[in-house]
C-alpha cells in the first residue's frame, strides 16, 4: 500500500494542525498526517484482516479530529476568559485606586460605627454612600472612632481603629457583605473574625466605674487611680459616689472628675477614652447603661461574684492596663437591644416612651397575677406565635448565658449576630427557643381580651407595667458595646462557661475496665 502525498491545501485543512497563535502542533500533525497516509483504499484481493484494520483506523482518524476540535474550542475558550480577566482586573485596579483616594480625602468621624442593616441611616458615612452607591450592598468592616483634627491644639479623645483580623491578619480593606461574580453569591463571615483595636493617638481620660458597698473594691480602686495617674499621667472620671468616698480618706484625691446631673453624663462618650470596671457583670451592666449612643471601649476587671463579661483578674491589673494602653487588643462588639413602649392610647406606633437599652434582656412576665400571660408576638410583620406560659424572653447574644439560659435557652457566642426568643415555662411541650436574625424587630403585643396585665424589665430594672392593647418594640441598637479581650472573643467566652457554669464538667472514664474485643 504505497503512501500518498498530502498537497498543501489538504494539510492546511487538517483540524488541529494549527494552534491558536498559528504555529503548527508537531504532534496531533505527525499523527494525523500518519493516518491519513495509511487511509487509502485497500487494494483487491486483500484479507478480512486487513479490510478490519482499514476500518480501525478510520475510527482513530475521527478521534482525533474530534479531538483536536476539542483543543481549539478549550483555547479559544481560554482566550476569552483571559481577556475578561484582564479587563476586570484593571477595572478592580481602578476602582482600589479611587477607594484609596476616598479613604485619604474623607472628613472626620467621631465615634464607633459598625454595619447594622436594622438601622442604616444612623450607621453609614460619607464614604460608605459613595460605596454602595456603586456596588450595592456593602458592609463597612474598618470602624472608625473620631479621628484628631491636626489643626486643632488641643485632642481631648484619643483617637483609634477598628479592623476585622483573622488568624492574626488584619484588613483595612472595605469588604462587601454580597459579591456577585459568574454567578455565584460570596458572603462576609463576620462572626469568625476576631476584631482588633488598634491606638492612633495615647489614650488620655478614663472613667473607673465601681460595684458599691464593696471594701476591697474600693482598696483596688484607690490604688489603680495612683497608679494610672503617677504612672501613666491621666485624667480620671469616677461617679460623685466613689468621688466622696475617696476624698474622706485622702485630700490626694482632688484631681477626680465627675459629674452633677444627665446631661453631663450624655456628653461622657466625647471625654472618655476607655472605660475601667470594677465588679462583676452587673457593674457592666451600669457602665453600659450609662451610655445612650457610643460607648468607649470598657476594660472590665473581675471583682464580683459573676465574670462571664470580665475576664481581667484585678491582682494583675498593672501588666494588662500596660498592654490596653500600649496596644493592640482583642475588642468584643456586645450588640444591645433598643425596646419602645407603645401604649394603646397613642396615636401611632413612633408615640413611645423614652427607649430603654439593655445589653442582656428584655423580660415579659405575669408578674404577681396567677393566670398564664397571653402575648402576641410577631417579627417584622410576620406573626410568630401566641406565648402562653409564665413568660418571654427576648435576648441578646451576650445575654445568653443570663436568664436565657436559665430558661431553656442556648448558650451563643456573644460576636454571633441574632436576637435570642426565650419562652418561660410555656404551657406547650412544643415551644422551643429561636434564635433570630439581628435585623428584624419583634413586636410583643398584649391582647385586648387577655385576663391580666404582663410587665416588662430591661436588664433586671425599670420595671413597667404592660395594659392590655400595648405594645413592646425590639431591635437591634444602633451602638454596641466593645469589651477588651484577655485573649481574644472565642477564648474569653469558653473559659467563661467553664469556670462560671463549670460545663459539661464530669469525671474522665477509667481505661481500665471493660473493652470490645
Amino acid at each position: 500500500m504505497p503512501p500518498s502525498k498530502l498537497n498543501p491545501s489538504e494539510k492546511a485543512n487538517i483540524p488541529g494542525a494549527q494552534s491558536q497563535n498559528g504555529i503548527a502542533s508537531p504532534a496531533s500533525l505527525f499523527s494525523e498526517m500518519a493516518v491519513l497516509e495509511l487511509l487509502q483504499p485497500p487494494a483487491q484481493g486483500l484479507d478480512d484482516h486487513l479490510i478490519e484494520f482499514f476500518e480501525a483506523l478510520k475510527t482513530v482518524a475521527k478521534a482525533l479530529r474530534q479531538a483536536a476540535e476539542g483543543k481549539a474550542s478549550a483555547q479559544a475558550e481560554a482566550a476569552e476568559w483571559r481577556e475578561k480577566y484582564e479587563l476586570e482586573r484593571a477595572q478592580n485596579l481602578q476602582f482600589e485606586d479611587k477607594e484609596k483616594f476616598n479613604l485619604e480625602n474623607e472628613s472626620d468621624v467621631d465615634d464607633v460605627r459598625v454595619y447594622n442593616p436594622a438601622n442604616k441611616p444612623a450607621l453609614y458615612d460619607e464614604q460608605s454612600k459613595k460605596c454602595c452607591s456603586s456596588h450595592g450592598i456593602c458592609s463597612h468592616e474598618v470602624l472608625w472612632d473620631g479621628m484628631p483634627d491636626p489643626d486643632s491644639p488641643v485632642v481631648r479623645k484619643a483617637s483609634f481603629k477598628l479592623s476585622w483580623c483573622c488568624k492574626g491578619e488584619q484588613s483595612d480593606q472595605h469588604k462587601h457583605v454580597v459579591s456577585f461574580e459568574r454567578g455565584n453569591i460570596i458572603t462576609a463571615e463576620r462572626s469568625s473574625k476576631q476584631i482588633s483595636l488598634k491606638w492612633e493617638s495615647f489614650p488620655r481620660t478614663v472613667l473607673m466605674l465601681t460595684k458599691p458597698n464593696s471594701v476591697s473594691v474600693q482598696t483596688l480602686c484607690a490604688k489603680m487611680i495612683r497608679w494610672l495617674r503617677d504612672q501613666k499621667k491621666l485624667d480620671i472620671y469616677v461617679e460623685p459616689r466613689v468621688r466622696g468616698e475617696l476624698m474622706k480618706g485622702s485630700s490626694y484625691f482632688d484631681f477626680l472628675e465627675s459629674w452633677e446631673d444627665d446631661e453631663e453624663i450624655s456628653l461622657l462618650h466625647t471625654k472618655v477614652d476607655i472605660v475601667i470596671t470594677l465588679g462583676g457583670d452587673g457593674t457592666v451592666l451600669w457602665a453600659a447603661s450609662m451610655f445612650k449612643g457610643p460607648v468607649p471601649p470598657i476594660v472590665p476587671f473581675s471583682s464580683g461574684s459573676l465574670g462571664f463579661m470580665t475576664p481581667f483578674y484585678s491582682e494583675h491589673y498593672r501588666e494588662y492596663l500596660e498592654s490596653i494602653l500600649k496596644g493592640p487588643i482583642g475588642i468584643t462588639l456586645r450588640n444591645r437591644l433598643i425596646c419602645h413602649v407603645v401604649r394603646n392610647a397613642a396615636k401611632n406606633e413612633h408615640e413611645t416612651e423614652e427607649p430603654m437599652l439593655v445589653l442582656n434582656e428584655v423580660t415579659i412576665d405575669r408578674g404577681i397575677s396567677s393566670f398564664l400571660t397571653n402575648l402576641n408576638c410577631y417579627c417584622d410583620d410576620s406573626f410568630v406565635t401566641c406565648v402562653q406560659g409564665d413568660g418571654l424572653i427576648i435576648s441578646t447574644t451576650s445575654g445568653s448565658t443570663a436568664y436565657s439560659l436559665a430558661a431553656g435557652g442556648s448558650m451563643v457566642h456573644p460576636q454571633v449576630p441574632g436576637i435570642l426568643f426565650t419562652p418561660i415555662c410555656p404551657h406547650s411541650l412544643s415551644f422551643r427557643p429561636l434564635i433570630l436574625p439581628e435585623h428584624v424587630s419583634v413586636r410583643v403585643e398584649i391582647p385586648t381580651n387577655t385576663r391580666s396585665p404582663a410587665w416588662a424589665s430591661f436588664d433586671g430594672k425599670n420595671r413597667k407595667k404592660l395594659e392590655p392593647g400595648d405594645a413592646l418594640v425590639c431591635s437591634m441598637a444602633s451602638w454596641p458595646v466593645p469589651t477588651a479581650c484577655l485573649v481574644d472573643s472565642t477564648n474569653d467566652f469558653l473559659r467563661s462557661i467553664h469556670e462560671g457554669l463549670h460545663w459539661n464538667l464530669r469525671k474522665t472514664q477509667s481505661f481500665d475496665g471493660p473493652q470490645d474485643t
